[in-house]
């Protein structure tokens, strides 16, 4: 027999329980049903028939189950707690009896088949670029995961964009310096970091692996930059930030909700947490882009996000994990509700999704301490300006927004090159999603690897250009002239009376 159990219910009162008894594979077989519903999670044995016909996802996703090993499905989308908390202590029915265990047991039907059976996950060690990891994971990671998480709007003309419009800035390297030495360690927000990269914030780690946003959490505190934790990722926020050392520090995105007390609400939690320093609120998806990769394929209805609520469901215009679970989202949200905002919470504000000069002297104007240009990826609307333009812009259009805001850009970065030409045209730092959920597939290891592989990029184009430290980037140090005639001015520009 094991020992006393001790569950907490969701009215966070200790549950304690007698002994729990030992279940065998065979007994747990015969509860699969809608009848007597049965389902083993991570070595428990739990009654779901009362639970089933509730469960916002359908029935039908639970009872697939029925008398299995669940344990795959459930940490896919779920938080491990998420049983304990939800559940009277009675539907526990014990634990698995290991020795009971059959081959026929272990083996995963044919439908759960891992997509890609054949494809042997490469060691570590071999991935020396973030587009390695981009490979992996399109190989490995579920049909669904890679379209959520690859997808951007309908032509992806703004998402190819965001990396092309890097490559079109040539260097202008200084020579016979002494680079022996150099430094990448910057300060975001009054934050040391080892240097100026963030992960940008993206929804739904856990689909890449079962840890989610806990593993980049922990690889960001051992390697000393900065996580910014999406309102829709898989765990709540207070579970995130608790993974790692406390005084390492945390960025939070935002969603508003269009009911607003739940965002109060949210704030509450947030400004309780030491280690959060930043709210990014999110400004660009008033309504969410057409991602047609996603659309196509079904998204599982069992799909939660714990600290917005959604749950992922199909209807006429597809499975678009990001359509249906961002519903919530506040379409009505203007300049004048960030007074609300401050309301709410003593946090820095930062505004995420500025695409033009004028909206950043906004920014400015309403308070805010820093702006990241951003087009979401290239997942909302396609056509948006690619994020380099828009920082060049800012140069031409209003150079003072660099001298009282941080001004931070994402979309596109994949190599250390790329996040020396922001810092050289006024960055203060970059801040990259998708490469880092790639490389969540190998789980904290995956995440720290990258950062690595970033870091040593950064270092040797610092020791190429000629410089020793990032206090010495400036903009003669790079060649914009073959983008400097797309950005406009709004001094003279041609639509100006629209404005």
């Amino acid at each position: 027999m094991l020992r006393t159990a001790i569950l907490i219910n969701n009215l966070g009162f200790d549950i304690r329980m007698g002994e729990q008894k030992l279940v065998s594979v065979k007994e747990i077989k015969k509860h699969a049903s809608s009848d007597s519903c049965w389902l083993v999670v991570d070595g428990k044995v739990w009654d779901l028939t009362e639970f089933a016909p509730e469960h916002p996802g359908g029935a039908e996703v639970i009872l697939k189950c029925a008398g299995q090993d669940a344990s795959t499905e459930y940490n896919a989308i779920h938080s491990p707690s998420v049983l304990s908390d939800n559940l009277d202590a009675s539907k526990l029915i014990g634990q698995l009896d290991t020795k009971t265990i059959t081959e026929d047991w272990t083996k995963p039907p044919p439908s759960k088949t891992p997509q890609f059976a054949l494809y042997e996950k490469p060691p570590l060690s071999s991935i020396i670029n973030s587009y390695d990891f981009e490979e992996v994971a399109s190989r490995t990671l579920s049909k669904k995961t890679w379209a959520f998480y690859s997808s951007a709007a309908t032509d992806l003309i703004t998402h190819g964009a965001n990396k092309s419009f890097f490559d079109r800035i040539w260097f202008r390297p200084r020579l016979m310096r002494n680079v022996r030495t150099v430094s990448t360690r910057s300060r975001i927000l009054g934050c040391d970091v080892s240097m100026p990269l963030f992960v940008s914030p993206a929804a739904m780690a856990r689909l890449a692996h079962d840890d989610g946003e806990k593993a980049i959490a922990r690889a960001c505190a051992a390697a000393g930059i900065i996580q910014c934790v999406s309102t829709s990722a898989s765990f709540p926020v207070t579970e995130i930030v608790s993974t790692a050392p406390s005084r390492h520090p945390f960025f939070f995105q935002l969603y508003v909700n269009k009911d607003r007390p739940k965002t109060a609400a949210l704030l509450k939690t947030i400004n309780s947490l030491s280690n959060v320093k930043a709210i990014f609120v999110t400004i660009d998806a008033p309504t969410i882009g057409k991602r047609e990769s996603d659309e196509r394929v079904r998204a599982d209805e069992s799909l939660s996000a714990p600290m917005s609520g959604q749950r992922a469901k199909n209807d006429s215009k597809g499975g678009g994990l990001g359509r249906v679970m961002g519903g919530y989202i506040d379409a009505s949200l203007t300049w004048d509700d960030l007074a609300w905002l401050r309301s709410c919470t003593d946090l820095p504000l930062v505004v995420k999704g500025v695409q033009c000069a004028e909206d950043a002297k906004l920014a400015l104007k309403h308070g805010c301490k820093g702006i990241v240009i951003s087009n979401h990826g290239g997942r909302s609307l396609d056509t948006a300006p690619p994020a380099i333009l828009v920082l060049l812009e800012l140069q031409r259009c209003c150079p003072e927004v660099f001298n009282y805001m941080e001004v931070y850009i994402d979309g596109g970065i994949r190599r250390g090159t790329d996040i020396l030409k922001a810092l050289c045209l006024g960055a203060t730092a970059v801040g990259m999603g998708r490469p880092f959920l790639y490389s969540l597939s190998y789980g904290s290891e995956g995440v720290e690897h990258l950062y690595e592989i970033m870091k040593d990029e950064l270092e040797t184009t610092m020791r190429m250009i000629g410089i020793a430290n990032l206090s010495q980037v400036h903009p003669s140090l790079v060649n914009t002239l073959d983008i400097d005639h797309l950005v406009p001015s709004t001094v003279d520009h041609p639509y100006a009376k629209w404005r």
